[in-house]
């Protein structure tokens, strides 16, 4: 397996960029939903006719890769439905409305952390997850036995038009500081690394400055390169270690977490206050006044864009992150979910699907793959269902992330075909061990 690590430049459009973060007033209701985490979808423990208040829990973690839900305003449970979720999936949604009050539920305190035991079921008490798009429940990452040579905060924030990480950076670099402090405290972590792109130079100096004599604190500024993000890219750029194929960061002493995830487990080490809002990027050319917006989860996104002024045209794309791995909304009553770092919307003429060509074996995809992965490769043997010609692409590899078709001058959907490519040697796996 090779590991080239490139990847392509793109536009930034960070509009937002010195903006820091408004708070959002309480929205008429939110709908939230029980999954909004890798893993078992949270069990409701609330009934239609409920109230609940902020901080409230309502839906109980279900298995150990699972996360609790809590209400994120103080009102009343009307609906308790499915909902369908991006991945196709189906899993129960509680809308409240709301009381306008946003009073706290009265058995927020806290908690008492005394070992790394006290520290780990504080995180998964607090239904903090990624809050860089994956939402793997952050205290599982901690949850191990083996050691922790680096800390890896990825601060890299590529995507076009996202600046809620930087902005919460600078914002509250105090609740990271504390994060850190007693994670360091309770889990033995060799080294903490700040991974950040080098145009982010307000939070650069804001990290330097909090953690100027510490001999453990390592920032490296990187070069502003798509998916710097990435968690095995930025493993690399920031350890020069290679996760393999079938390994996770923990098996070569690594962990990566975002660092707005870390800031909400100094929140709630301070206040016991579980996750109920995030901090977002509002932004895209119809946007009338982009912002980075503090969003109680389950808000719907129109009433986030409202706060925003609305649009300036009629909205013909919205997305759910950053263009280049965001996913398409088909209504605006959507909520914002845990990992949702962004929202933006675009008109027809920025939204516009561009005219697929045959391709003509370029191998500008090849190129810009931060791992070598061969799409033309896969797509041959995909039709032909060749495992061996699948694995030899290295389809198995791909993280969606949209390079290849960026760069793809026939506009191919190269994006689709290897995530198909790649369910598909999952599935010729599965029935060649049956044999």
């Amino acid at each position: 397996m090779s590991f080239y690590l490139k990847g392509v430049h793109i536009p930034h459009f960070k509009n937002t960029t010195n903006l820091s973060a408004v708070k959002m007033t309480a929205p008429k209701y939110v709908s939230i939903p029980t999954s909004m985490h890798i893993g078992a979808p949270a069990t409701p423990i609330v009934k239609v006719g409920d109230s609940v208040k902020t901080g409230t829990l309502i839906a109980e973690q279900n298995g150990y890769i699972s996360s609790p839900v809590y209400s994120s305003i103080s009102g009343t449970v009307t609906e308790i439905s499915d909902m369908l979720l991006s991945n196709g999936k189906t899993a129960p949604i509680i809308t409240i409305e709301s009381d306008g009050e946003m009073s706290v539920d009265e058995s927020i305190s806290v908690p008492v952390v005394n070992n790394k035991e006290d520290l780990i079921a504080a995180i998964k008490k607090s239904g903090i997850v990624g809050l860089g798009g994956a939402g793997f429940p952050t205290y599982v990452k901690f949850d191990t036995d083996k050691p922790i040579n680096e800390l890896i905060i990825n601060c890299a924030e590529c995507e076009p038009y996202i600046t809620s990480d930087s902005v919460t950076i600078v914002d509250r670099i105090d609740d990271i500081v504390y994060a850190i402090d007693i994670l360091t405290k309770y889990i033995k972590i060799d080294k903490i690394i700040f991974g950040i792109e080098k145009n982010k130079q307000a939070a650069v100096n804001t990290i330097k400055t909090a953690f100027k004599d510490r001999s453990n604190v390592e920032i490296k500024t990187l070069p502003t390169l798509y998916p710097q993000g990435a968690e095995k890219v930025l493993i690399y750029h920031t350890t020069k270690k290679v996760v393999k194929i079938g390994e996770l960061p923990i098996d070569i002493g690594c962990v990566v977490s975002n660092s707005s995830t870390i800031a909400e487990i100094g929140n709630y080490l301070k206040t016991g206050m579980p996750l109920i809002e995030r901090c977002i990027t509002v932004d895209g050319n119809i946007v009338k006044e982009p912002k980075n917006v503090i969003v109680p989860i389950g808000t719907p996104l129109e009433e986030v864009f409202e706060f925003c002024g609305g649009f300036t045209d009629e909205p013909k794309k919205v997305l759910y992150g950053g263009p280049m791995m965001g996913i398409a909304v088909p209504y605006l009553t959507v909520p914002v979910l845990k990992n949702t770092n962004a929202i933006l919307a675009f008109n027809r003429t920025e939204a516009k699907v561009a005219k697929t060509t045959a391709c003509i074996k370029c191998g500008g995809c090849v190129n810009a793959c931060p791992f070598g992965i061969n799409p033309v490769t896969a797509t041959k043997a995909l039709k032909t269902e060749d495992l061996d010609g699948l694995e030899r692409s290295g389809v198995e590899l791909c993280m969606s992330c949209g390079c290849c078709s960026f760069v793809c001058p026939a506009k191919r959907p190269i994006v689709q075909n290897n995530k198909i490519a790649k369910e598909t040697l999952f599935e010729l796996r599965k029935k060649e061990a049956k044999v």
